[in-house]
Order: structure tokens, then C-alpha cells, then sequence
């Protein structure tokens, strides 16, 4: 297994409980935010799914690449639907990165970092909002949430 199939395993035992995460909420869900000024539930996954794109993106290419607005949902199926989409793409778009991808200073938010820390810093962000995500569905009454990361016997 190369270097890049190991970081897409350990990025996908992540973002696979954000899909499961997803399937305990309902429709009626997308727009809850736990407090004023919080992402709405739905807002909160398409900004995980979007944001990784955007940091593999601007490895990908070598220079930022905005994230792309996907606002156009109105049930969480939609967002599920755009979160399995961003995640084919994601994981397309990190098994093409090759070492001097990863090793590439690439300029983001004023600061200039080699491709793998850009990487590692969004699997990073994402942790942090899936945390967040499984306390809003906490809080719309769930008793039982998955463990915060799949086991390797569950990629397959």
C-alpha cells in the first residue's frame, strides 16, 4: 500500500461516520443550528465535504482553489447526496497526488506549506467539525451514534 493509500484510508474512517451521521437525521433536521449564528446542520456537512475538496484542490493544482458553493439542498437527503459526491472526489482527487504534489510549497491564507501539511490540515478541520456534527445530531435526540472512526474491517 502506497504512502497516499494510507492517508485516503485514514481520511475515509473519518468522513464514512459523517455519512453515517447523516442517516440518523431526517428532513425536517437540515435547517437546525444549536445556536444563533451556528452552520445549519446541512450547511455544517456541505462545509466538510467542500472544504476537504477545496485543500485538495489547492494541492491538486498548486495554488488556492476556492471550494465550490453547494447551497442548492433542501432535505438532508440532498446533502447526503453531496457529501457521497465530494467524497468520489476527494478520494479521486488525494489517490492522483504524487510526491512532488506533497512536497510543493503551496500558498494558502497568507501562508506557504508543503502540499502534505495542507492535507493533514484538513483531515484536521474535518475532524473538528465532525465533532460538531455529532453533537447536533445529539441534540435532535439520537441514542446511539457510530464510533468516531470506522475500524479498517469496515473500509471494505
Amino acid at each position: 500500500m502506497s504512502t497516499m493509500d494510507e492517508v485516503v484510508e485514514g481520511w475515509l474512517k473519518h468522513r464514512l461516520v459523517v455519512h453515517d451521521l447523516l442517516e440518523l437525521a431526517d428532513d425536517e433536521d437540515v435547517d437546525f443550528k444549536p445556536w444563533e449564528g451556528a452552520y445549519s446542520l446541512g450547511g455544517l456537512a456541505v462545509h466538510i465535504a467542500t472544504s476537504m475538496d477545496m485543500f485538495v484542490k489547492t494541492v491538486v493544482n498548486g495554488k488556492f482553489t476556492p471550494p465550490k458553493a453547494e447551497q442548492d439542498y433542501k432535505t438532508v437527503s440532498d446533502v447526503r447526496d453531496i457529501v457521497i459526491k465530494y467524497t468520489s472526489m476527494s478520494k479521486w482527487d488525494l489517490k492522483s497526488l504524487d510526491k512532488t504534489k506533497i512536497t510543493t510549497e503551496v500558498e494558502f491564507n497568507r501562508d506557504k506549506a508543503p502540499g502534505s501539511f495542507w492535507i493533514s490540515n484538513a483531515i484536521d478541520h474535518e475532524i473538528h467539525h465532525k465533532g460538531q456534527l455529532f453533537t447536533y445530531i445529539r441534540m435532535l435526540g439520537a441514542k446511539q451514534v457510530p464510533f468516531f472512526m470506522k475500524h479498517p474491517n469496515q473500509l471494505k
